[in-house]
Formats: C-alpha cells, structure tokens, sequence
C-alpha cells in the first residue's frame, strides 16, 4: 500500500478580509466575526467562508507506506502556512500516493489550491494530468472519477450530493470514536485562544476515523479479504499504542469502547 489519508483545518483568512472588506485598524479577531458576520448576510443561514477565504493552520495525515504507519500533523506547531503546504506536496512529489480525504474534493483540495496559488507553491507531480507521465492521462489526482484521490464521502454517495454524510456519524455507525469534543466549528475559537496544539490532536484524529472507514472500503470493494483487513486495524492499533500521545491513547480507549457496545 502507498496511501496517504489527509485533511486540512482552516482559519479565515484576515489579511484578506482586511483587503477585501477594508478593515484597516482591526484585531484579527473583530475581522474573523465581521467576514462571518457578511458570510451569514450573503447566505442568509451559514457562516462558512467560501473557500478562498480560508487560511490552513494544519494538515494532519496517516501514511501507509511499504510496511509501516505513520499518523502526524505536518510541520512544527508554529510552521506558516506556506511551509505546511510545500512538505503536503513535497510528500506527493517523493512518494505518488493515493491520496484519500473526506470531503477532499468538495472542500480541503480547492482550499490547497487557492491557497498554493497565492504562496506560489510548485506541485509538478500533483497537477500533472499527462503531459510529464501519460499514466496520469488516465488516472490523475484533478479527475473527480480518477483513484488517485478518493474521496470516500464523494465515492461512497455515488458522486450524489443529496446522499453525502458527515464523516463523525459514519464513523459513529462503523464502531469507530468520531468527533471526540471537538468539532470543526470550534477551530476558530481555538485558534483565537492559542490552542493550535489542541487543532493538530484534533485533526489527526480526523485523519483516523477516515482511514479507518479507508479499510473498511478496501473490505467492501474485494482489495482485502477479512484475515488482512484485522492486520490493517491491528497495525493502526499498534501505532497508536508506540506513540504513547494522549489524545492517541484517547482515540484507541474510544474504539475500544465503541466496540463493545
């Protein structure tokens, strides 16, 4: 296997609502509630920013590579944006891995775009759909219907928007922990607070329960048989444990309760 589970969480983007909206003399924080606050105005419901308005403050993955597992939030806690992004496609580059997301297409590969755009981040291997390698004609990282990138919310509602879930109740409904406290709704407040710690712990969690549900799929579509299936699980299990990492040890105490019930 060579596959590489990831998800991004983000912040709003205040040096461009100070731009965009003139808001010259404000706090970063008075700008995130006046770019929410015209969000809610625009949709007349949501708050969520459209996705050029977002800022990545951590890209969490788990690596499935040759014989080994590796679960981790890229960069140091304080790496700027521009950084966390260059070691994401760095890590395309070096290893051509299946990428594997929820909700990937619809929101954490747009947001990568715009935001390398605006860093001026070179990711030859990633936007190649061709013209370097003809494999990748046929099977390419962009294509929605390509395996390069699987999407599993996306893959599993059969590209239909009206059947998408949310990834905390499929997980939930699999016998794996889901949101454990913490949702994406609170990344702000997080931030604001200075608990960036708290956003990476929180994110690699998300990273697990998505690959977890990676297994499950890989059960579902033949590509393991049920004996492989529990070494995967129990590789995952034995990661967590060598990590000795709290919120790890939380995550595996909460599959473990989970299972029992």
């Amino acid at each position: 296997m060579n596959v590489l589970v990831f998800d991004i969480e983000t912040v709003p983007d205040v040096d461009a609502g100070r731009r965009l909206h003139g808001l010259d003399g404000l706090s970063e924080v008075d700008i995130g509630r006046v770019m929410f606050e015209k969000r809610r105005q625009e949709t007349g419901d949501s708050d969520f920013l459209r996705h050029h308005l977002h800022r990545i403050v951590a890209i969490s993955t788990v690596l499935r590579h040759a014989d080994s597992l590796r679960i981790w939030s890229l960069g140091e806690i304080h790496s700027g944006e521009d950084e966390l992004m260059r070691r994401f496609f760095d890590g395309i580059d070096k290893f051509t891995p299946t990428l594997v997301s929820w909700n990937g297409s619809q929101f954490d590969l747009p947001v990568l775009h715009y935001r390398a755009l605006l860093h001026g981040i070179s990711a030859p291997r990633y936007w190649d759909t061709g013209d370097d390698d003809r494999e990748f004609r046929w099977n390419n990282y962009l294509n929605r219907f390509h395996a390069r990138h699987t999407d599993l919310m996306d893959v599993l509602a059969g590209y239909q928007a009206r059947a998408a879930a949310p990834l905390n109740e499929i997980a939930t409904l699999l016998g794996l922990p889901g949101k454990m406290g913490m949702t994406g709704a609170n990344v702000w407040d997080y931030y604001c607070a200075g608990k960036l710690q708290e956003i990476r712990d929180y994110c690699e969690t998300d990273v697990l329960n998505t690959y977890l549900i990676y297994l499950r799929w890989e059960l579902l579509r033949g590509n393991f048989d049920h004996r492989r299936w529990g070494q995967e699980q129990q590789l995952v299990r034995d990661t967590l444990k060598n990590e000795g990492k709290p919120h790890m040890r939380a995550f595996l105490d909460e599959w473990d309760k989970a299972k029992r019930q």
